[in-house]
């Protein structure tokens, strides 16, 4: 990976890098300190916990962004937009694969947005895409970019022992209608599956563990026709974080520590998948 050298500096004898915000670095030893702008002031600062993910490479799509907010739910007056909630739960998801020692690549990126806590987040159309390309207009022209952009990035990675895609989405549906974290994989792709199952099962031990009178209904499927599992390269999971409509699972999102868990889980479930692909 080449770095801009304009972005290296010094934290109290540490060595930090800021990335670009491009490419989230990989770090040379456990405790080492790195400062990512993309996740705003108060989360640029990360320090690698250990080194389980090295190796590995990861892209996080949030759904949507600049010109498509997806899609929209209101709160106490205030439209909530899909793309605000997916980008800060992956901001999130991403920071917590950097302290493994994970490559990651943030495909969707906004200028001005790190890591919020607010509870309503405002909604914007200021997104970018990697390399700082402007998000277009038609809806399959936004697809192609993306998976234009990381099929470029696999094949610089081609060496990496495990790459996957994880793209977060969050369901629109009639406002009565509950439903639980679920994902999509291709149906040619056992790793994909596997990788889909595992981040189920993940999820489903920890509601369980937390909220053993809740109960957890999530699902897995295949969905070939999803454009982004079709058509990009690294294996690829598709994951549903809830109904924006339902005022139940809005709590997921409106609520910071809901969105640091998802993310926490999330990561876990990855970690797992990892460990048995070798």
């Amino acid at each position: 990976m080449i770095f801009d050298p304009r972005s290296v500096f010094l934290i109290a004898s540490v060595i930090a890098l800021a990335t670009t915000p491009q490419v989230a670095a990989q770090s040379e030893g456990s405790g080492a300190l790195r400062r990512y702008p993309i996740f705003g002031e108060t989360y640029e600062d990360v320090t690698l916990r250990d080194q389980k993910l090295h190796g590995t490479v990861f892209y996080i799509v949030s759904g949507h962004g600049g010109p498509d907010s997806g899609a929209r739910g209101e709160r106490d007056g205030v439209t909530l937009c899909e793309d605000e909630y997916a980008y800060d739960i992956g901001l999130r998801l991403t920071r917590r694969l950097l302290e493994h020692d994970a490559k990651v690549y943030v495909i969707v990126r906004d200028p001005d947005d790190g890591i919020r806590d607010d509870s309503l987040l405002i909604c914007d159309s200021d997104e970018i895409v990697w390399g700082d390309e402007e998000i277009p207009l038609g809806h399959l022209d936004r697809l192609k970019q993306r998976s234009d952009i990381i099929n470029r990035l696999a094949r610089a990675n081609r060496y990496a022992r495990y790459q996957r895609i994880i793209e977060l989405h969050i369901d629109s549906r009639q406002e009565g209608d509950r439903v639980d974290v679920f994902f999509y994989h291709h149906s040619v792709s056992p790793a994909s599956r596997r990788t889909a199952l595992i981040l189920q099962s993940t999820i489903e031990k920890k509601y369980r563990a937390n909220q053993p009178w809740r109960g957890y209904k999530g699902t897995v499927a295949s969905r070939d026709g999803l454009y982004m599992l079709r058509m990009t390269r690294p294996r690829a999971v598709y994951i549903e974080l809830g109904n924006i409509q339902n005022p139940l699972d809005q709590r997921r999102f409106i609520s910071v520590d809901n969105r640091q868990a998802l993310a926490n889980w999330l990561c876990e479930g990855l970690l797992e998948d990892f460990r048995r692909s070798r």
